[in-house]
């Protein structure tokens, strides 16, 4: 980077808009909402970034306007650059416009490409489709102004901090563009980070209360349901999610925060075109060793960490249960606790109200944890000391259900605290509240599955909202199963890919079964999908009809 980069980063700090310039030798970054006497520019055949004080004399062959340079990576011999060309405002969140990424373009630095061996060139060949992948990556939000990686907690500590750039402090198991930004911090560049942000906005005894979620799902393993299960031997696991529920209302500011992620055992689930791949555990002798270190981590960062483990504790998961079960009881730490609880055996899949028995066995440690609390003059007067860690096997259905249960418990409390709800009152008294509450939680829960698994939510938010199972949601969760499976074993490979490039992770053996699997079975396996799940359809229809049949003969 040349000298003249300084200059450009004091000037990018409040950059929210720039006209992409393509040039034949390098693309030029103008800002268009600052006085800019310096811009950036992209060489498009080293993909170095130098500051210019003009634009070039040769004509443009492109230009548009971008919101935001995401980073620039070098996968093998040449470079590519990753901007925002799309944007859409989310809502505030202190003070401050969110915004969520709705289009990202790839910008090929690889003029000298020509000179590289056939081998490379194939190479390059596959990883410009891998990037393709990214223009397409839901799910990502963004400011230019406030840090969404930090829960409410680590972002009071970091306000008084002594440095003001924002990815200074960002917690960096949430960037999604941490390994892209080396050549850009520098510049001071903000970053373009993975959390989800919702708001609902309700009146509640003639109060104004808003309600926020923000999800931020962590980079240090990440990826696809089939293609990332389990721990590492660090500790890292899969669909790793920090969600943190925020309630504005006349000046108070509360929070809390919650943890879904894959079992910390090290096991796996090889796509093999079946529709459930056998659950293994993978060397054993080391899982003891991974799930202490996974929960010693969140105890340094959360304090009190209760784990509840919602899978089968027969059958096919039985040996993930065992294998997690034992291993807790090793951790030598009274602050971390664990405790199975059979979700589908206690609830099935209507019962949901049976979640009271679980929320009597930790209420009074959710009441020790506590949450965050801020007064109306911004004084925090509570901290939250420790946080639940929910799983299921995907974390994602039975996760969703019982993380929007304690998000409601514990607004319940936090309303009583600001003096909007009378001690005796309950969520289920305001249910023009309690019906917004549950749809964001239960549109949560989908944007989450949809970028682990590909499709919304299984026994989706409608039956959460309702209480009970209705016939909208069987058909929905027969049509998402089906694509799960498709998207598994037919597209989530390639998928991958694009997300460990982006992580700086090798692509290991993920290319190879994935083109062997597109070249040989693609098409087999996606007509087994459908007639998969036109078959389980038609039975959901007949039970449908049948029931309907029923109702009408017995008020006959």
């Amino acid at each position: 980077m040349g000298e003249g980069m300084g200059d450009v980063s004091e000037i990018q700090k409040r950059i929210t808009q720039m006209r992409l310039w393509e040039f034949p030798d390098k693309y030029v970054f103008e800002p268009t909402d600052s006085l800019a006497t310096q811009f950036l520019s992209i060489d498009r055949s080293s993909g170095d970034l130098n500051s210019i004080s003009q634009l070039p004399d040769s004509n443009a062959s492109h230009s548009q306007i971008v919101f935001g340079l995401v980073g620039v990576f070098r996968p093998v011999a040449a470079a590519y650059a990753l901007v925002v060309n799309g944007r859409q405002s989310m809502g505030i969140y202190r003070g401050h416009p969110i915004y969520r990424v709705t289009s990202l373009k790839v910008l090929p630095c690889n003029n000298n490409i020509h000179g590289a061996t056939p081998e490379v060139k194939k190479a390059e060949a596959y990883l410009v489709s891998v990037l393709k992948t990214l223009e397409s990556t839901p799910g990502l939000y963004f400011s230019y102004d406030v840090d969404l990686t930090l829960n409410a907690d680590k972002f009071q500590a970091a306000s008084m901090s002594e440095h003001p750039s924002v990815w200074k402090h960002a917690d960096d198991r949430f960037l999604w563009n941490r390994m892209l930004m080396r050549e850009l911090i520098d510049q001071h560049l903000e970053p373009y980070i993975l959390p989800r942000f919702q708001t609902v906005e309700s009146t509640v005894k003639d109060k104004a209360v808003k309600t926020s979620l923000i999800a931020r799902r962590s980079m240090r393993r990440a990826g696809t349901r089939m293609w990332r299960r389990g721990a590492d031997l660090e500790g890292n696991v899969a669909n790793f999610v920090e969600t943190e529920q925020i309630l504005e209302s006349h000046g108070y500011f509360a929070s809390y925060t919650q943890l879904r992620g894959s079992i910390p055992v090290l096991w796996e689930q090889i796509v093999d075109l079946t529709y459930k791949p056998k659950i293994k555990t993978v060397n054993y002798e080391n899982t003891p060793k991974a799930v202490e270190r996974h929960f010693n981590d969140l105890h340094k960062r959360y304090g009190d960490v209760h784990a509840i483990d919602l899978i089968n504790q027969q059958g096919s998961e039985g040996v993930l249960s065992d294998a997690f079960g034992k291993a807790m009881q090793l951790i030598p730490n009274d602050h971390i606790r664990y405790l199975p609880f059979d979700l589908n055996k206690i609830c099935g899949h209507i019962h949901y109200e049976r979640l009271s028995f679980l929320y009597d066995q930790i209420q009074e440690n959710l009441m020790k944890q506590g949450y965050h609390l801020q007064d109306l003059e911004g004084k925090i007067v509570q901290e939250q000391k420790g946080v639940i860690r929910t799983n299921c096997i995907d974390c994602l259905d039975r996760t969703n259900v019982t993380q929007s249960l304690l998000g409601r418990k514990a607004l319940e409390v936090q309303l009583q605290r600001i003096g909007i709800f009378d001690s005796t009152n309950t969520f289920a008294e305001f249910k023009d509240f309690e019906g917004k509450v549950k749809f964001l939680w239960a549109d949560h829960g989908d944007e989450i599955s949809i970028q682990y698994s590909g499709t919304r939510a299984l026994r989706g938010g409608l039956c959460e909202v309702f209480g009970r199972r209705t016939t909208q949601g069987r058909l929905q969760d027969v049509f998402s199963s089906a694509a799960r499976y498709y998207l598994n074993n037919f597209r989530d490979g390639i998928k991958q890919d694009s997300i460990d490039l982006v992580a700086g992770h090798p692509l290991g053996d993920a290319l190879h079964l994935q083109t062997t699997l597109i070249e040989t079975v693609a098409f087999p396996g996606a007509l087994v999908a459908i007639v998969v799940g036109a078959y389980f359809t038609s039975i959901t229809a007949r039970q449908c009809k049948a029931s309907f049949s029923f109702k009408e003969n017995r008020r006959k």
